[in-house]
């Protein structure tokens, strides 16, 4: 048995933990820039705000029913994120972290029938976090997937049962079962197949012929076959980046320098939290792309000694930097992207470059641990500057409670007359 543990409308869940008054009122979540609209309370998809619709185009409504309306605030979700991983953990330790809002769980060796397990671990989730989940569990991923649609409309929890799953099946387009595409839909509806029933029922061997054995694997899951085990073990990465896109235009090498020195510092900083160290540097700014003379250019850079050293980053990110730009060019975005990564335990030093690795990493550490106590960018290096007007927009961005002292909750409390 597997179960699959989805967050309800998590950013959305997100800001209402920490601001009880947006409970059962309609709510967005917009995007980088306050671009579009990219989490929706159920109250705000009743008054039909459509998923990634641009925030202008729904001003006159969001202000017509007063919809609360926030912009993202990752360093709060991926911290709530962590802590609802966290609680999992203690309640099932055989899990795959999915997303930032979902994990699979494995439900073999419970005492407790399914529900009831199920129920408990909603219960807590929502105790120790706030955040409401909704809990799909059946015999394979897959069938724990379509189960966890059904939990959204039955009360939490839905155990999805061998005696149930034909008459679920028959109702299910294919298009809505996890790993079909809607290019793959298509296809299967060209060969008269509408319906997960119909997939289900189909021939392995043509599925294997017409398509690959990933949709050979996804029959033999809706027929109960489990063929995707859990991945409690996280395949190591091989890149990481960085990018945002400007509030304003940049059009100063100045200021697009230390937008991409901020870039480097925070990829730097990721890196070290993760034990990784990166051979391989690239920088990338871009125009406006609906705009004329569209550019995109980039540059790189190999490194002789793989590093996590922000400084060392920085100096060859701006020698990147200046290569690439090109004056009279307004660019509206820009970011940096760090490949041949590696293990921090394990750096094979260069004949041809001297090492200050140990004074360096001290450096770091000192660095990151000032940070984490009094917050992000307490300390940094001068190329990221002190004012940034080209800064992301993000107007009504909540506090960050949980990563930042400043943003930490205030209780008042008042006494009582005897």
């Amino acid at each position: 048995m597997f179960a699959l543990i989805d967050c309800n409308n998590f950013y959305v869940s997100c800001e209402r933990v920490f601001d009880p008054k947006l409970q059962g009122q309609p709510v967005v979540v917009l995007s980088n820039n306050d671009g579009c609209v990219i989490a929706r309370s159920a109250e705000a998809k009743a008054l039909g705000i459509p998923m990634g619709i641009p925030f202008f185009k729904v001003k006159d409504l969001i202000s017509q029913h007063q919809i609360q309306v926030f912009s993202s605030n990752y360093a709060l979700y991926g911290d709530m994120s962590q802590r609802v991983m966290q609680t999992l953990a203690t309640l099932c330790p055989d899990l795959e972290v999915y997303s930032i809002d979902e994990a699979f769980l494995d439900f073999s060796g419970f005492q407790a029938q399914p529900l009831q397990q199920g129920q408990l671990i909603r219960q807590t989730v929502g105790q120790w976090t706030g955040i409401p989940v909704s809990i799909g569990i059946a015999a394979t991923k897959v069938l724990a997937k379509v189960a966890n649609k059904l939990a959204k409309q039955n009360g939490g929890v839905f155990v999805l049962s061998p005696s149930k799953v034909q008459a679920v099946l028959m109702t299910l387009p294919v298009e809505e079962v996890w790993g079909i595409s809607s290019r793959w839909g298509q296809r299967l509806r060209a060969l008269n197949i509408s319906t997960a029933a119909e997939l289900q029922a189909t021939n392995l061997n043509l599925m294997r012929q017409q398509f690959n054995i990933v949709l050979e694997r996804i029959v033999r899951e809706l027929r109960g076959e489990s063929c995707l085990p859990l991945e409690s073990i996280v395949n190591p990465q091989q890149s990481l980046v960085v990018s945002r896109s400007f509030g304003q235009p940049i059009t100063t090498l100045p200021e697009l320098k230390q937008a991409v020195a901020t870039y480097v510092s925070r990829a730097a900083e990721k890196l070290r939290s993760r034990q990784l160290t990166t051979s391989y540097l690239t920088v990338f700014v871009r125009t406006n792309r609906f705009q004329e003379n569209y550019e995109a250019p980039n540059a790189s850079q190999g490194l002789l000694t793989p590093t996590n050293h922000t400084g060392k980053l920085l100096e060859i990110a701006l020698r990147c930097t200046e290569s690439l730009y090109q004056p009279g060019r307004a660019y509206k975005k820009a970011g940096v992207l760090f490949q041949g990564l590696g293990s921090a335990q394990s750096i094979q030093q260069s004949l041809f470059e001297e090492s200050d690795s140990e004074k360096g990493a001290a450096l770091m550490v000192t660095m990151d641990r000032l940070n984490r106590r009094y917050g992000r960018q307490s300390l940094h290096y001068g190329a990221t500057g002190t004012r940034q007007p080209w800064a992301m927009r993000s107007d009504q961005r909540s506090p960050q409670y949980t990563t930042r002292w400043q943003d930490l909750p205030e209780v008042h409390a008042r006494a009582r007359e005897i």
